[in-house]
C-alpha cells in the first residue's frame, strides 16, 4: 500500500460558493419585500386595528417558524434564552413595529420608511453614550440625518405649528420612539443569550412580541372593532403578505445573506428600503410627497448611508 493511500482522507468541509444570481435574488428580496412592507402595513391598518394586526402577524409567523425550527432538530430553548428573546421581542417588535403600525394611520408609507431608516443614526448616538467614540464622519452623518428629520417635522415660518410640516408631528414622534427602541433592542441582542439556530431565536422574539401586542390590543378595545365584515380584501391580503413575505421569507432571506455576503453589503437595505417604499407608495398607494419631503428624504438617506459606510469600515466582517 502506498504512503498516500495509507493516509486518512480528509472530509471536504468547505461550503460550496453560492452562485451570483442567488445572492442577487436574495438582495432583491430584502430590498423590495422589506421596502414594500410599509405600504402593506398602510393598507392593512385601513380596516384592521394596528396592534391587532401586528399581534396576528407575529403570532402566526412566529408559531410557524418556531415549529419548523424544532422540527428541523433545534433544541428546546432555555429559560434564559426565552427571557432574552422576550426583551428583544419587546423592544424590536412590540415597541418598534407597534409604533410603525400605529403611526401608519397618520403618516404615509414612504415617509414612515424614511423615519425608520434613522436607526443607524440612533445606533451611533447610543454607542457614544456607551463610551464608544464615533468617528468624525459618523458625527457628520448623524448631523446630516437630523437636519433631514428637521425638514420633515418643522413647519414653515409664519404658519401654525404642524400645518405645513411634511409629516404629522405626532406620527413622527411615535416613529422616532419606535426607531430608538429598535436600536436599543439591537444593541441588547449583541450581548444577550440567543437560541440557536438564528431562526429559532427570531421565532421566539416574534412570539413574545405578538403576545405583548395581543395584550395591548385587548386593553385598547381593538377586539371589539374587528369583524370579518369590516375587513376589506385589501387589508386581509396585506396582512397575509406581511406574514408570509415580510416576516417568514424576508427574515429567512436576511439570515441567509448574512452567511453568504458581507455584513456591509447586507446592511445596504437600511438606505435602499426607504427609496423602494417611497416609489411604491407613489406608484401604487397614490401617495403624494411635497417637494420639501423629497429634499428631506434625500438628506436623511444620505446621512444614513454615510454612517453605515463608515461603520462598515470600522467593523470588518468576521472571517
Amino acid at each position: 500500500m502506498s504512503a498516500s493511500a495509507s493516509r486518512p482522507r480528509l472530509i471536504e468541509t468547505t461550503t460550496p460558493p453560492v452562485p451570483r444570481w442567488q445572492r442577487i435574488g436574495g438582495f432583491l428580496v430584502i430590498y423590495i419585500v422589506w421596502g414594500s412592507t410599509y405600504l402593506a402595513i398602510k393598507w392593512g391598518v385601513q380596516t384592521i386595528p394596528p396592534f391587532f394586526m401586528g399581534a396576528v402577524r407575529f403570532l402566526v409567523a412566529g408559531s410557524a417558524l418556531y415549529g419548523f425550527s424544532r422540527w428541523r432538530g433545534a433544541p428546546a430553548p432555555t429559560r434564559r434564552e426565552w427571557r432574552d428573546a422576550a426583551v428583544v421581542g419587546m423592544l424590536l417588535l412590540f415597541v418598534g413595529n407597534g409604533a410603525v403600525s400605529w403611526a401608519s394611520q397618520r403618516v404615509n408609507s414612504g415617509l414612515t420608511s424614511v423615519i425608520v431608516a434613522t436607526v443607524p443614526l440612533w445606533l451611533v448616538l447610543c454607542e457614544a453614550w456607551q463610551g464608544m467614540r464615533p468617528r468624525a464622519m459618523q458625527v457628520v452623518g448623524v448631523l446630516i440625518g437630523l437636519v433631514g428629520v428637521g425638514l420633515l417635522v418643522l413647519p414653515a415660518s409664519g404658519t401654525p405649528a404642524g400645518r405645513s410640516a411634511a409629516v404629522d408631528p405626532v406620527g413622527a414622534a411615535v416613529l422616532a420612539v419606535g426607531s430608538l427602541s429598535w436600536t436599543v433592542g439591537s444593541l441588547y441582542s449583541r450581548s444577550s443569550r440567543q437560541a440557536r439556530p438564528a431562526a429559532l431565536a427570531i421565532s421566539m422574539q416574534m412570539l413574545t412580541g405578538g403576545v405583548l401586542l395581543t395584550i395591548l390590543s385587548g386593553s385598547m378595545g381593538e377586539f371589539t372593532r374587528v369583524h370579518p365584515s369590516t375587513v376589506t380584501l385589501t387589508s386581509a391580503l396585506s396582512l397575509l403578505y406581511l406574514i408570509t413575505f415580510g416576516s417568514l421569507i424576508g427574515f429567512s432571506t436576511y439570515m441567509w445573506l448574512l452567511k453568504v455576503a458581507s455584513p456591509a453589503a447586507v446592511g445596504t437595505y437600511a438606505y435602499v428600503n426607504p427609496l423602494v417604499a417611497v416609489l411604491l407608495g407613489v406608484a401604487l398607494g397614490g401617495e403624494r410627497l411635497p417637494k420639501l419631503a423629497w429634499v428631506a428624504m434625500t438628506v436623511i438617506v444620505g446621512g444614513v448611508a454615510l454612517v453605515s459606510l463608515v461603520d462598515a469600515r470600522r467593523r470588518p466582517a468576521a472571517a
